[in-house]
C-alpha cells in the first residue's frame, strides 16, 4: 500500500475524468478547485477521518468547504 491512498494516479483519473460534468467557461466567482485536487481532498479527509473542516490549506486542495459542496 502507498504512503499517500489519497493520491489518484493517472489510470485512475482517466477513468473518473470523463464522468464528471465540465465547467461553464463564463461562470460567476473565481476558478474551481481542479477536480482532481478536489477529489484528493475528498479522499484525504476520508482516509484520515478528519472533518471537513480541518483539512489543512497547506496540502493545496482547497478549502474543507470546497469539498463539502
Amino acid at each position: 500500500m502507498t504512503t499517500r491512498p489519497w493520491i489518484v494516479d493517472d489510470d485512475l483519473w482517466a477513468l473518473i475524468e470523463p464522468v464528471l460534468p465540465t465547467w461553464p467557461e463564463r461562470s460567476p466567482g473565481p476558478r474551481p478547485v481542479p477536480d482532481r485536487l478536489c477529489l484528493q481532498g475528498i479522499l484525504y479527509e476520508l482516509h484520515n477521518d478528519i472533518p471537513w473542516q480541518l483539512l489543512p490549506l497547506e496540502l493545496g486542495f482547497g478549502s474543507g468547504q470546497t469539498h463539502w459542496r
